[in-house]
């Protein structure tokens, strides 16, 4: 366990897998009557809430701070409220397979932002790997969805928005880490936040009537809230390990989960394009994870 907890490798494979479960699980739920900004609430609230109860089972204390506070709240609205409901919003037009594949364009504009703003510079290796992994990116959108059912160019551009927001975080929950804040406390407390800001958008909505949902589906909830408490220890682990350009990377494996998941269990067929596209992501990966060794 200790050697997998340094290995950004390692970190990159968990993390992006179970990110990449939160796509049939999130599409069975909101083609089953759940709203998506309710699903998204499941993902925070039970993840941060799982975790924080781990941690203080273990005696672990829950400082505040007014850094800590701007940090919950900012990377609570870039990270998690906004690409969680676009994605969620988006996945019953262009399936979760799809969807999914948008991840795979925030490492581009992750490297974009990190250069803009200065917070680490990929070698060139690293640059041409994450080019690779976005060609492929592009093949996929071009095909707009599920084999037949061609999404609408609203719907596409909605999902576009995904990568942006994801590359927004990425960068800042670098460029502002609180000195000496542990990895699985700033998961805490981001998803407690971004937990509290969906909750407050679902009363203004419905009242609160969008939660009762939730009853129909009680094992697919909790399947949901332990995979999201996994991935969200792992994937602020992998934020100090790799950074920020090399944690984008999960959209790719989380992309591939998708992809497979839609195809095997949710009846979604996709085009030739569309899965040469996700050949020439993975390549990507590799590519990327071999500079990340070299640096």
């Amino acid at each position: 366990m200790d050697a997998l907890w340094k290995s950004a490798f390692g970190l990159l494979l968990i993390t992006g897998s179970l990110l990449g479960l939160s796509l049939p699980f999130g599409k069975i739920a909101t083609t089953s009557g759940v709203q998506p900004i309710v699903w998204a609430f499941v993902i925070s609230a039970g993840g941060g809430g799982v975790i924080l109860v781990a941690m203080l089972l273990r005696g672990h204390g829950f400082r505040f701070s007014g850094h800590k506070l701007r940090y919950f709240l900012i990377t609570a609205t870039i990270t998690y409220a906004i690409p969680n409901l676009l994605l969620f919003s988006v996945m019953p037009h262009v399936g979760a397979g799809y969807a999914g594949i948008m991840y795979t364009l925030s490492p581009i504009v992750t490297l974009v932002f990190s250069i803009v703003f200065g917070v680490r510079r990929p070698n060139l290796l690293g640059v041409v790997g994450i080019t690779i992994g976005f060609l492929g990116a592009v093949m996929v959108a071009t095909t707009r969805g599920q084999l037949g059912a061609p999404a609408s160019l609203f719907w596409v551009a909605l999902a576009l928005l995904i990568p942006v927001s994801l590359a927004a975080g990425n960068i800042y929950r670098t460029a502002d880490w609180p000195e000496g804040a542990a990895p699985t406390e700033l998961a805490v407390g981001s998803n407690l936040a971004a937990a509290a800001i969906l909750l407050a958008g679902i009363f203004a909505s419905s009242g609160g009537t969008a939660l009762q949902t939730l009853t129909t589906m009680p094992f697919l909830v909790i399947a949901q809230i332990v995979a999201s408490a996994a991935m969200f220890v792992f994937f602020f682990r992998l934020q100090v390990v790799g950074g920020p350009v090399y944690l984008s990377q999960i959209g790719y494996v989380a992309a591939a989960v998708g992809l497979l998941s839609g195809t095997l269990f949710l009846g979604e067929r996709y085009g030739f394009l569309t899965w040469l596209g996700a050949a020439v992501v993975f390549i990507g990966v590799v590519v990327t994870t071999k500079a990340q060794a070299r640096s």
